[in-house]
């Protein structure tokens, strides 16, 4: 499997989920999804930044969704993010 399909504890995370494009947090939310079902495979359960990560994803998605931040047209890529 592609490395890039998933986020592991090891890999860098954007400290600012914030200024990151609703497309680009969908796409890092898909590779810590992914990192957690591994860890639940594999590893019998998450690993806590794993975890946590997850959470925070979480937490951004509902503020968006509430309508406290608009990031549609930010041009950060999920690359940078993870720079």
């Amino acid at each position: 499997m592609a490395s890039n399909l998933r986020l592991s504890p090891d890999d860098k995370f954007p400290e600012n989920l914030d200024k990151i494009a609703d497309t680009k947090l969908q796409i890092l939310d898909s590779q810590v999804q992914r990192q957690l079902d591994r860890e639940y495979v594999v590893e019998g359960g998450p690993n806590p930044e794993t975890e946590f990560r997850h959470y925070e994803i979480d937490e951004e998605f509902a503020e968006r969704e509430s309508g406290g931040r608009d990031n549609s047209g930010s041009g950060e890529s999920a690359a940078a993010a993870n720079a």
